[in-house]
């Protein structure tokens, strides 16, 4: 679904430029089935290219059953992790804060989700979706399959300091989580987290969970958490269980960094946390607010304009403040509007901003 919930993003930021002064420049490159079914590989040369040369990618999801036909070299080279890693992206921030607009939408209640704003920070380009040996071994007793875990100590220090600048321009509160009651990473992740804390950070109140204990307590008292940061595994599924506070994964944006404020390099990548949910692909039904606030943070770390920033989380809020829903935040029985109408109404409220 990502070319629907694309081009939503994709008119707002036109919008801006004609009509609020961002001054960007904007180019399109084509990647994943599409493409693919028409040239044989995901993206072309040309446009890795562009992606290299530009300061923010604006990423639409990508998948589905065809990436079964991609030849492993291609799909090895150019599928979205191996993005994140040519790029050096090893911060993943995922902001989760309700709109109270939204409240009756989250499977929580009420009283439980009322005033949460957290970031969890994964690191994005280590850990087991990156480490060696990995693969599936056939033997006479049947298969065995090896992933494998690691990380260095300059791996979890960089995502470290990231989440640590992000809590000092916030609350003051940094969760590391890890699992180092079972794990040799998880020791080392909890050790040089907190070394880090006490040298560079002791302004920073830092705790530590372990991961599944954090799996229960964004459920039970989110509002508890300020800054979480986590390794690559841990933080995928964290974030996606956190996405039930805010009451749907479409209301989700994300940022994937090489570091934060003036160093942030180049280019950063942003996308929602969703995936590409081919099951309703091509029914112009998804819901494209994540991947509209997912504009709104290249425009707050990348293009440096936190008033175009801001210009746009206003306009999705007077949206759902009007009581427009598509319908995977809108409660049965009640009219929901579809990607297109959702993307208009946006811009409707960016013009009366």
């Amino acid at each position: 679904m990502g070319p629907e919930i694309m081009a939503q993003a994709a008119k707002i930021v036109r919008w801006l430029k004609s009509n609020r002064d961002l001054n960007i420049d904007i180019s399109e490159v084509e990647y994943g089935e599409s493409y693919f079914r028409k040239e044989g590989k995901i993206i072309s040369e040309g446009g890795l290219a562009q992606c290299d040369a530009a300061d923010a990618i604006l990423f639409g999801s990508i998948g589905g059953d065809y990436v079964t036909q991609v030849p492993p070299d291609e799909w090895g080279q150019t599928r979205l992790t191996a993005l994140r890693k040519r790029f050096g992206l090893f911060a993943n921030i995922r902001p989760v804060r309700p709109f109270p607009e939204l409240y009756e939408a989250s499977s929580l209640k009420r009283e439980v989700i009322d005033g949460v704003d957290l970031i969890i920070v994964r690191e994005l380009i280590g850990g087991v979706y990156f480490g060696k040996p990995r693969g599936i071994e056939r033997t006479p007793q049947g298969c065995r399959a090896v992933d494998t875990q690691v990380y260095t100590s300059e791996e979890i220090r960089r995502v470290g300091r990231v989440a640590f600048e992000l809590a000092r321009s916030r609350r003051g509160k940094l969760c590391s989580v890890d699992k180092s009651n079972v794990m040799e990473t998880g020791k080392l992740w909890r050790e040089e987290i907190e070394h880090l804390g006490k040298t560079e950070y002791p302004d920073i109140e830092l705790t530590h969970q372990l991961a599944d204990n954090c799996a229960m307590q964004l459920v039970r008292r989110p509002g508890q958490f300020d800054v979480i940061v986590t390794d690559n595994l841990f933080g995928d599924i964290l974030a996606d269980c956190a996405a039930m506070i805010t009451g749907s994964l479409g209301m989700l944006p994300s940022a994937a960094l090489a570091d934060i404020g003036e160093n942030i390099g180049r280019p950063a990548l942003y996308e929602p946390v969703h995936g590409s949910a081919p099951d309703i692909a091509g029914k112009n039904i998804a819901n494209p607010l994540a991947m509209i606030l997912s504009l709104s943070l290249a425009l707050r770390y990348s293009i440096f304009s936190p008033r175009h920033a801001e210009l746009v989380e206003r306009a999705v809020r007077d949206v759902l403040a009007r009581g427009v829903r598509t319908k995977d935040i809108s409660k049965d029985g009640v009219d929901f509007v579809d990607t297109e109408q959702m993307g208009d109404e946006v811009l409707a409220s960016l013009s009366g901003c």
